[in-house]
């Protein structure tokens, strides 16, 4: 190859590379319905090249799990586990439960993914558990075995116990060479995410192929009346989202809790609320939610310094929502009924999985496939809706920060930490000209 040539190349791959993931995957999951409806069947010969992207995704699983846990358990510290923190959590725990409760009630109320079979997978033949044997199970005989075999909710409930244990050994250690190994423990923890996330980006970019392919398949085989059930999943996850927005956020944590108005809230999240719709990211919008907290939502900083970096990380309601409707979507689709067990088991993991979710790109898809593994459900489900992923990321992000907010304004309330009396609180409050505090990443 010619300089020139070489050069023209490099110049194509950069211009292709400065396009976000999230278009490319979309073009792709176009293109691939494209030509799953001219081709038609002749596209399953396509079909191994999205099987190697599900095989990834199922390859970084586990890693992903125990890393991602186990730094997330590195910010609860006894020391912050006060009165603010034990309410932060508690409170992040409790609207997470209840968006997955929601999500599995609208999911069962208007079932989406019922008017197509979709054959590009098989659900795992399992006799379904007990609600006993779900719980019992999430505590492993041999944790090792439990990674080893992929049992994802013991494998969670070994990592958060021992990630909590090392915290309260290095807040107690007396011995120099104690917190220092502990201390290198979590660096290594930190590279070792770091790597994973550089082999995450390696499997997104070449998602751009899977997706393709899994959609030119599943299309051919399947027909174009597939793609709108992904329409209805869309709007399903939109409309539990609305629920849980308007119910638990506006109306029980605001109107109920603060005493305040529930259009003062939204005055006073609105910026962070456009900007994770923009990015779909909770962690990047992080220094927008803490100005939103402190110069709208007049929030102290001895609250929102600990609730919504925490919260960044561990508080996944809208995650909670678009896996729980997904899950019931993956089920319809291949013509499963989920059980009461088969749905607590879904609640549990929906719930723990959470707190590893921030921070991974395609997270979104990668939890999804965590939890169909748990429940048996096919793989393949991954890649059928990968190309609403930017959408559905769209709306769950929107809905973590808002809940991230409503937490710390709750918190703030019964700490003493917040100042109703002023902000967009007070009566005739122009908040939309205040300027935001200075904060960066």
């Amino acid at each position: 190859m010619s300089a020139t040539q070489e050069s023209t190349v490099r110049s194509a791959w950069n211009r292709y590379r400065s396009v976000p993931i999230v278009y490319r995957i979309a073009v792709a999951f176009a293109l691939g319905t494209a030509v799953g409806a001219i081709v038609g069947e002749r596209a399953g010969v396509l079909n191994p090249l999205g099987d190697l992207f599900l095989r990834l995704l199922e390859m970084l699983i586990i890693p992903l799990i125990v890393f991602t846990l186990l730094g997330g358990m590195r910010k609860l510290t006894p020391s912050k586990l006060g009165k603010v923190g034990g309410l932060t959590v508690a409170l992040y725990a409790a609207t997470t439960a209840v968006a997955a409760v929601i999500g599995l009630a609208v999911a069962n109320l208007f079932n989406p993914g019922t008017a197509v079979e979709f054959t590009g997978g098989e659900a795992q033949e399992a006799q379904p558990p007990s609600v006993s044997e779900v719980v019992l199970g999430i505590v492993p005989e041999n944790p090792l075995a439990a990674m080893v075999e992929g049992n994802i909710l013991a494998t969670i409930f070994v990592v958060i116990v021992f990630g909590l244990a090392l915290t309260m050994v290095r807040e107690s250690a007396t011995e120099d060479s104690i917190a220092g190994a502990i201390d290198g423990f979590f660096a290594f923890v930190d590279a070792g995410t770091e790597a994973l996330f550089k082999i995450v980006w390696g499997v997104m970019e070449y998602g751009v192929i899977g997706v393709f392919a899994l959609m030119a398949a599943a299309i051919g085989t399947e027909g174009l009346g597939a793609i709108v059930q992904l329409g209805a999943l869309v709007a399903v996850i939109a409309v539990g989202v609305t629920i849980h927005m308007t119910v638990t956020y506006l109306g029980v944590m605001t109107l109920g809790i603060l005493g305040q108005s529930p259009l003062a809230f939204l005055r006073g999240a609105k910026d962070a609320m456009v900007t994770a719709f923009t990015i779909r990211s909770s962690s990047g919008t992080l220094p927008v939610t803490i100005a939103d907290a402190e110069t709208n939502m007049r929030i102290d900083e001895s609250v929102y310094g600990f609730g919504l970096p925490l919260g960044a990380t561990i508080n996944m309601d809208g995650a909670a929502i678009r896996q729980a409707v997904t899950v019931v979507f993956a089920a319809n689709m291949v013509g499963v009924s989920l059980g009461l067990a088969d749905q607590v088991l879904v609640l549990a993991t929906v719930i723990l999985i959470s707190i590893g979710t921030a921070g991974v790109p395609g997270a979104g898809l990668i939890m999804l496939t965590v939890i169909l593994s748990a429940v048996g459900l096919p793989l393949e489900i991954v890649g059928f809706v990968a190309g609403v992923d930017p959408i559905l990321g769209r709306i769950a992000t929107t809905n973590n920060v808002t809940g991230d907010l409503a937490v710390a304004s709750v918190v703030g309330k019964w700490t003493d930490g917040i100042d109703l009396s002023g902000g967009v609180w007070s009566d005739g409050s122009k908040t939309d000209t205040d300027q935001p505090v200075a904060v960066t990443d």
